[in-house]
């Protein structure tokens, strides 16, 4: 299928492999056929109402998985979107819920994003092309909710750190980073250790990149709009 997606250095990423879950069967045909129309074509491994599909072949090889948030009870499954997450997958959850503290909770559970379904197949897609590439991806609903995150927990981070962080989100890796800030990368994945065990220190820990620019929007340290 499709030739994957351009890693931003001419080289090309593979074919796209997701798992799709959600209860409406209508919701479901609609994703596969965003993802065969998208470009490049995203292929659906499978797809079904219950989390038991990412578990079986072939959907376990998938290392993408497009989560509803409410299956079948209408509550939300925050245990099956921790363990999916426990298991490596880049989990995009992709729900109706509106509210401000739903998104935020599921980046700290270690989602890769949150998408709402009112925002449409473009952000839907966009967001499994950036998940391939584990390049962070902020929808307009996630982007709010970060934006007006109140909660208590700020770490006090030096100005290198905060520099360093910075340089780190607009970059594709701790390589190019390292390169602009002329430092090494060593260097530079010391203070992003840094950074994470003062934010687990404070009891918002942030173990990916993702987590990271939650907690840096959340803080008031980047726009959204900078990413």
């Amino acid at each position: 299928m499709g030739g994957g997606v351009d890693d931003g250095a001419g080289r090309g990423v593979g074919v796209i492999d997701i798992v799709v879950i959600d209860d409406h069967p209508a919701v479901r045909a609609g994703v596969h056929a965003w993802c065969a129309g998208a470009d490049p074509v995203i292929r659906v491994a499978a797809s079904g109402g219950d989390v038991s599909v990412a578990d079986g072949e072939p959907g376990r090889e998938a290392g993408i998985v497009v989560l509803d948030l409410q299956l079948g009870s209408g509550q939300p499954v925050y245990s099956d979107l921790r363990r999916l997450v426990d298991t490596g997958r880049q989990v995009i959850v992709y729900s109706m819920r509106d509210d401000a503290v739903t998104p935020v909770t599921c980046i700290d559970l270690g989602a890769f994003t949150y998408i709402n379904k009112a925002e449409g197949p473009e952000h839907l897609v966009a967001a499994i092309h950036a998940a391939q590439l584990s390049r962070p991806y902020l929808s307009p609903s996630l982007a709010g909710s970060m934006w007006g995150d109140a909660r208590a927990g700020r770490p006090r981070l030096s100005d290198r750190e905060l520099e360093v962080l910075l340089e780190w989100f607009k970059c594709d890796s701790k390589q190019l980073a390292a390169e602009r800030l002329n430092l090494s990368v060593r260097t530079v994945a010391t203070y992003l250790d840094r950074i994470r065990i003062k934010y687990a220190n404070t009891g918002r820990p942030a173990s990916t990149k993702a987590a990271l620019v939650a907690r840096a929007i959340q803080d008031g340290l980047i726009a959204p709009d900078e990413l």
